[in-house]
């Protein structure tokens, strides 16, 4: 039988350490082509800890080889390094997006590898800026780590909100395939989280320094510090639901080539009415369709009339429509949410919400003189793409006030509601059809229940085709209907929580939390008593 000596665990970890440290000295000698690979292999593989693959420990490898990279770099050197990395992040991360283009082949197949292949390279400038910039303000041990989080997530704020801003899979979104790992969003956001996890993630880089089996110790130790929170909060009071709300949400699972087929327009409307009708026991119902679910809606009295003779009498139907609106003697479509309620016997549209946050290329082209020069165009049949509406909105039909959200929009932390009015819920309408069975769809749904736990607001969510969802205001998944399924959800409205910390002071959280890493990285290092 084999003893445990007390010099066994210290001899086991000096031994790691070794191996780590000849590895990371492997990589911190790598040059030319082969560190540019592995650079850009370390993005890629950074990646895959979003879904569908959830691979965590791929997210710590990824970054810690990109800290390696940096070690001893000028800054030129540390830019390529960054820039390589994010390349590999970025086409793994957004690969999804050239299947929008295969919708319409005949018109932009063409465009697809320049899309995502022109996107990545100008998302890469955001990682390869930090890398720079980190490696300019560079400290032995430690330190480099908070450096290194502190810059990156810098640039990842600037990622969020620079000429629109994408802020797709920041790293604390790979916490969101589970509510648990994702419930301190609750106090410092995303951003705050992000800095959390990539800070955890870039430990196992204390390899270099001879640490780094008590870097890996850290980490692991600061992930179970941060679900077992997750884990307490979970457990904390439950608001419960309102039982007189019920929310019935539609996915009709429309294939997007039919969608947009203008002679289909009558079948995909019908299709919407079916999944909607029924009683519905409570005393007030809302009906969700998903984005486009029915375009220039307002505009034809047939179909009011039929919506009035097939919905439910209590029922209020919230719609992704399209509409268009003469301004200034110009034709301008809107893509938007309706609100259709009953009254006098016949179905009106009683407000409308225009989507304020449009999705570059598909719903506009940014630069239009420029790219469509060179023969560009955005996904969106209209001329002119969707016009801009005027920002978040609450709307309500006399029950509980709801904030709407169309698609794309639901990435964007802290742009949920208008400031001083709170809602209590958020209606999101999406139609993911574009993308097919890529991780696009799943990484969506993700972000929009970081939305619930930021927010404290439950989220139905309606999309044309997977993923449709009832949130509950921690980001639990009460009910979903999947990817290429057609179907409904009904169930009560859950209710809200109290208002968040993220909620009362925004994003000062995440800057709390920057400046403390920043600071306590480029502190001049501790002497040693005796020393010069």
């Amino acid at each position: 039988m084999l003893r445990a000596t007390p010099a066994a665990a210290p001899a086991l970890i000096d031994r790691a350490n070794r191996a780590l440290a000849d590895l990371a000295e492997r990589i911190v000698r790598l040059k030319g082509w082969p560190r540019r690979g592995a650079a850009l292999l370390a993005g890629a593989s950074a990646a895959l800890a979003f879904a569908p693959a959830h691979a965590l420990p791929l997210l710590a490898a990824g970054f810690s080889v990109l800290v390696l990279l940096i070690d001893g770099s000028r800054r030129k050197q540390a830019f390529a390094a960054g820039w390589f990395f994010g390349f590999g992040y970025f086409i793994v991360s957004l690969y999804w997006l050239a299947f929008s283009f295969f919708v319409q082949a005949e018109q932009f197949a063409w465009m697809a590898p320049f899309a995502v292949i022109g996107l990545s390279a100008f998302l890469g400038l955001f990682t390869g800026g930090a890398a720079a910039v980190a490696a300019a303000l560079w400290r032995p041990g430690i330190q480099r780590l908070l450096v290194f989080a502190a810059v990156y997530m810098t640039f990842e704020y600037a990622r969020g909100h620079v000429l629109t801003g994408l802020p797709w899979n920041l790293p604390g979104q790979a916490l969101a395939g589970t509510a648990i790992g994702a419930q301190t969003a609750a106090w410092w956001g995303v951003y705050g989280l992000s800095l959390i996890v990539l800070t955890l993630a870039v430990l196992p880089a204390r390899a270099r320094d001879g640490k780094g089996a008590q870097g890996l110790i850290a980490m692991l130790g600061g992930a179970a510090i941060l679900f077992c929170v997750g884990a307490l909060r979970l457990a904390g009071p439950d608001p419960g639901v309102r039982e007189d709300v019920l929310i019935r949400i539609v996915q009709p699972n429309i294939p997007q080539r039919e969608k947009i087929a203008g002679d289909l327009w009558a079948r995909n409307f019908k299709r919407h009415i079916a999944l909607s009708q029924g009683d519905a026991p409570a005393a007030r119902v809302y009906i969700l369709w998903p984005e486009n679910a029915a375009p220039y809606l307002q505009e034809y009295e047939d179909a009011l009339a039929l919506m009035s003779r097939e919905l439910p009498k209590n029922a209020t139907l919230i719609a992704g429509v399209v509409r268009r609106e003469e301004i200034g003697g110009k034709e301008l479509y809107f893509n938007s949410i309706g609100v259709f309620v009953e009254t006098g016997g016949e179905r009106i549209a009683r407000a409308f919400y225009d989507k304020h946050h449009l999705a570059p290329f598909g719903e506009y082209l940014p630069f239009q003189g420029l790219l469509r020069s060179v023969g560009l165009a955005q996904l969106a049949p209209y001329d002119e793409g969707f016009a801009f509406g005027s920002g978040p909105q609450i709307m309500s039909d006399g029950g509980p006030d709801f904030a709407p959200l169309v698609c794309y929009e639901a990435i964007f932390p802290g742009e949920i509601y208008p400031e001083g009015r709170r809602p209590e819920w958020i209606a999101t309408v999406t139609n993911d059809a574009w993308f097919g069975d890529t991780a696009g769809p799943r990484q969506h749904l993700d972000q929009a229940r970081l939305r619930a736990v930021e927010t404290g607001l439950p989220m139905a969510r309606s999309a044309n085709t997977g993923v449709s969802a009832m949130i509950d205001a921690k980001g639990r998944i009460l009910d979903r209907i999947p990817l290429y399924e057609s179907g409904r959800i009904d169930a009560p409205l859950p209710r809200p929580l109290a208002a968040t910390i993220y909620t009362r002071i925004g994003d000062l959280g995440f800057a709390i939390l920057l400046i403390g890493a920043l600071a306590l990285g480029v502190s001049p290092p501790r002497r040693t008593r005796g020393g010069p």
